[in-house]
């Protein structure tokens, strides 16, 4: 199903991807080509929208550049993000780069929620955590280290606790998030370490802001502990607005709730 390959070159699996998503890169290093079976196409067609879409509304991203579906499954062709993945630099240059992830953010989180057709709000997100807990699908292995031993029911169950309150606060401070706004998932210039882009924007949507935030923080603590406490100290005041420590908490606990 791998397209233009006579035309373009060979194309190299460099990763397994999500569940039985297959990932491969052109011979050239130009495009990516992201491979599921026929029960992943809905999921894959909605991450093409949504990269389609973040490139209308000005996100640097990678370029949709083909689809291909049928009854074996589906097939999204992307542009290469030029850059580095952030999880690459050492612990000199990530203390650098931080800020400027920070403001990539914080732009990505000012456009007009209004104008994105996508919902990532915390009632989807509490409804798939409910749906993964019940059918027992939850990889214990992407819960904080503090969690894995702990039945995800109860995690979920103090999470209901506090719906009504994120409820309300996401009503007061929707924005548009990239959903899983992960070190792997920002491409910076090794140079300058300016962000030149986003990738993986399955997840993309209307969402309180947090959502993004708690992910990045806590991946950029895990990935550079040597710096984890100056991360999380510079946090508020590199974004430039009001962050909530418990918000972030609850968004931490949920996500690793909604992945099978």
């Amino acid at each position: 199903m791998l397209p233009g390959a006579a035309r373009e070159g060979e194309w190299h699996r460099i990763e397994s991807g999500e569940s039985a998503a297959r990932v491969f890169r052109r011979t050239d290093g130009r495009a990516f080509a992201k491979l599921v079976p026929p029960s992943l196409v809905t999921e894959l067609r909605e991450e093409r929208d949504r990269t389609e879409w973040a490139a209308r509304a000005g996100i640097p991203s990678a370029p949709v550049l083909d689809w291909t579906e049928s009854s074996a499954g589906a097939c999204l062709v992307t542009g290469a993000v030029p850059g580095v993945p952030a999880d690459g630099l050492d612990p000199e240059r990530a203390v650098r780069a931080w800020p400027l992830i920070l403001c990539a953010a914080r732009r990505v989180h000012e456009l007009a929620s209004r104008d994105c057709p996508f919902d990532r709000g915390v009632d989807r997100m509490i409804s798939l955590a409910s749906a993964v807990v019940a059918a027992r699908g939850v990889n214990h292995e992407f819960l904080r280290p503090e969690q894995q031993d702990v039945d995800p029911r109860l995690l979920l169950k103090g999470l209901l606790v506090d719906l009504p309150r994120r409820q309300e606060q996401e009503a007061d401070d929707l924005v548009v998030c990239h959903g899983d706004l992960c070190l792997p998932n920002i491409l910076v210039d090794p140079r300058t370490l300016e962000v030149t882009g986003f990738i993986d924007l399955g997840r993309l949507g209307r969402a309180d802001r947090h959502v993004d935030l708690a992910l990045l923080l806590a991946n950029a603590q895990d990935t550079w502990p040597v710096h984890a406490e100056r991360l999380e100290s510079e946090l508020e005041r590199q974004y430039g607005r009001e962050i909530e420590a418990d918000r972030l908490r609850f968004y931490l606990h949920l996500d690793p709730l909604t992945w099978e």
